[in-house]
């Protein structure tokens, strides 16, 4: 299993997975989710296996959130329109993640990140 994490090398949260990542010595793949944005069809995928609401994966602190007042347009997006907004600006998209076939983790809480096989 080759695992995949998205972050942003400029975020500190992103920064702490990573060092966690190495210092547990799991293997993955590192992609910037700036320069490399999630599909609609990744996202779709990775939110249903996260069991996670869409809204989990929006970056709300972030400053593209913000400017585009979301917090109150979400509420009338359909699922599919969400979805379809994250897929255009990594930075929309609440980092890091953490993806494999059985886990997906976003944001980075350590206690949640010990659960990743090696």
């Amino acid at each position: 299993m080759q695992y995949l994490f998205l972050g942003y090398p400029r975020c500190s949260t992103s920064n702490k997975a990573l060092k966690f990542l190495k210092d547990n010595k799991i293997n993955f793949n590192d992609r910037n989710i700036v320069t490399e944005n999630p599909s609609v069809e990744e996202l779709k995928d990775w939110i249903t296996k996260s069991g996670l609401p869409i809204k989990k994966f929006f970056n709300t602190s972030g400053l593209v959130y913000k400017e585009l007042n979301l917090k109150d347009k979400l509420l009338d997006m359909s699922d599919s329109d969400k979805i379809k907004l994250l897929s255009t600006n990594g930075m929309l998209v609440k980092r890091p993640i953490f993806v494999s076939d059985d886990l997906i983790l976003v944001g980075f809480k350590e206690e949640d990140w010990k659960r990743i096989r090696k």
